[in-house]
């Protein structure tokens, strides 16, 4: 639709088949075409500049080959607004985020994170943090027009980002703090893969690359594929590895090992850096691990919906009331919603997942002995999750909407049998807990055709074939 031979952002947008998830848009990467990728941008600054000052926004890619065009298009549009475009390249999410942040400047990172390769996304950032929902709704209902993009102009690469986001994390410990480790990266596509390893080094770690890959791999935090775990062991037995440390595509959440090459869940490596930093309150999703309540280290724990901008949005009702907040997420992202003192020095707040900080904390907080002892000390909950992809939303629905008005009957079709229903929790998907205290837990994708199970229990065989039993069985309804 055209008004005055020009485009229309909404319009654009809402033909496009391009929506908001649980991080940012997402769409198939046909559907981002140059101006869908413009009228994001348009709308975003139009809304951005409703309560900011600005007139220049920073851009970042992961490594989709989709990603540069897409990081064209978004720039060309910036150029129509007259607003200089600073272009950092392929580096991790919260490296643009947060020198975006010190710059006072907005933020557009192109990533499809961890979803199918033929998928692709833009998240975007205010000058002082990660967006809301609430702005994710002016960004779709914005009513700006814009002429259709002639040209896509080459970006020159700025390595600003990298330098910054190295110097936060490397400048706040002794440079022997992590001597004496091996750590093992498992590269693949990751969008830090190039700096990660200048971290764990400065920091006195021995660092071996692992598997570097030419073509994107959707890696999956919160579903890590049994070929994957396999690799983990078998690196650390072959390198005598302390840890295997990886992240999802755009680098804001981690993957990490034991020294025996288990992978930690995200919500135990969060919980145990939380700890590691003095954290008072937390914020952290509804699935996330019971262990964070009942291990009796923090001082107070909000639930939230699935999603960063739910954890966000706790922040700052959390900062009036404690000095140090914190919030997490079973994926692995970490974010720091306060200014915390480290080592006599502070270090700012960055409230968007994060892979390096609950890495960097966990190793420390290891010391010389393993990853695998400060785990072992914690209150023995498991918990498992995967899914189940090309799951078209309106199943998961139908699926959920059963689930609610009768739960009992749904378990019965997904062949639990003689379970007792303790409680229902519907602050995001469906979360039954059983009388047993198994926690079944369904709920679709925000980014993704996927319909994901997680499970808790008191051992991790019973919370893995909790999840195995729901699966197979819905696919089968």
């Amino acid at each position: 639709m055209r008004v005055n031979s020009k485009l229309v952002s909404s319009t654009v947008i809402a033909e496009s088949g391009v929506a908001f998830g649980t991080s940012g848009a997402r769409g198939l990467v046909t559907q981002f075409s140059p101006e869908v990728c413009a009228a994001f941008t348009h709308a975003f600054i139009a809304g951005m500049k409703c309560g900011f000052s600005f007139n220049q926004v920073a851009i970042a890619i992961d490594n989709r080959p989709s990603s540069y065009a897409m990081a064209m298009a978004c720039a060309a549009a910036l150029q129509q607004l007259d607003i200089k475009v600073v272009y950092y390249g392929v580096v991790p999410t919260p490296a643009l985020a947060y020198v975006a942040q010190e710059d006072a400047i907005p933020a557009i990172m192109v990533t499809g994170s961890h979803i199918p390769f033929d998928r692709n996304g833009l998240k975007f950032y205010r000058p002082d943090g990660e967006i809301s929902k609430a702005d994710e709704q002016v960004i779709i209902c914005e009513q700006v027009e814009f002429a259709k993009l002639d040209e896509l102009p080459e970006l020159t690469v700025s390595n600003r980002a990298t330098e910054t986001y190295i110097t936060r994390y490397t400048s706040l410990f002794a440079t022997s703090c992590l001597t004496g480790k091996r750590i093992g990266i498992y590269e693949h596509s990751s969008a830090g893969r190039d700096l990660y390893y200048r971290i764990f080094e400065k920091l006195g770690a021995e660092v071996i690359a692992l598997e570097r890959s030419d073509e994107y791999v959707p890696i999956d935090t919160e579903a890590v594929s049994e070929e994957d775990k396999a690799k983990a062991i078998t690196w650390s037995k072959e390198h005598n590895l302390d840890a295997v440390f990886s992240t999802d595509g755009d680098g804001d959440r981690p993957l990490i090992s034991d020294e025996n090459g288990n992978w930690l869940r995200g919500d135990i490596l969060g919980l145990l850096s939380a700890e590691a930093l003095n954290i008072e309150a937390l914020a952290v999703p509804v699935s996330c691990n019971a262990a964070i309540e009942s291990c009796g280290r923090f001082t107070y724990v909000e639930r939230t919906k699935i999603g960063s901008p739910y954890v966000i949005a706790e922040f700052s009702d959390l900062a009036k009331k404690f000095n140090s907040v914190a919030g997490f997420e079973a994926n692995g992202g970490f974010l720091l919603g306060s200014d915390v003192q480290l080592n006599g020095q502070s270090l700012k707040a960055l409230p968007t997942r994060d892979a390096i900080l609950p890495v960097i904390m966990l190793l420390a907080a290891a010391g010389e002995g393993g990853i695998s002892t400060l785990v072992n000390a914690l209150p023995q909950r498991f918990t498992h999750s995967d899914r189940i992809q090309n799951f078209a939303a309106e199943k998961s629905l139908a699926i959920l909407t059963q689930g609610k008005q009768e739960p009992a009957n749904l378990l019965t079709l997904l062949d639990f049998d003689d379970v007792v229903i303790k409680s229902i929790d519907e602050t995001d998907g469906l979360r039954i807990t059983l009388a047993d205290q198994r926690v079944v837990h369904l709920r679709p994708s925000g980014n993704a055709p996927e319909l994901r199970c997680y499970a808790e229990a008191d051992s991790y065989t019973k919370a893995e074939s909790t999840v195995k039993l729901a699966l197979r069985n819905i696919q089968q309804l």
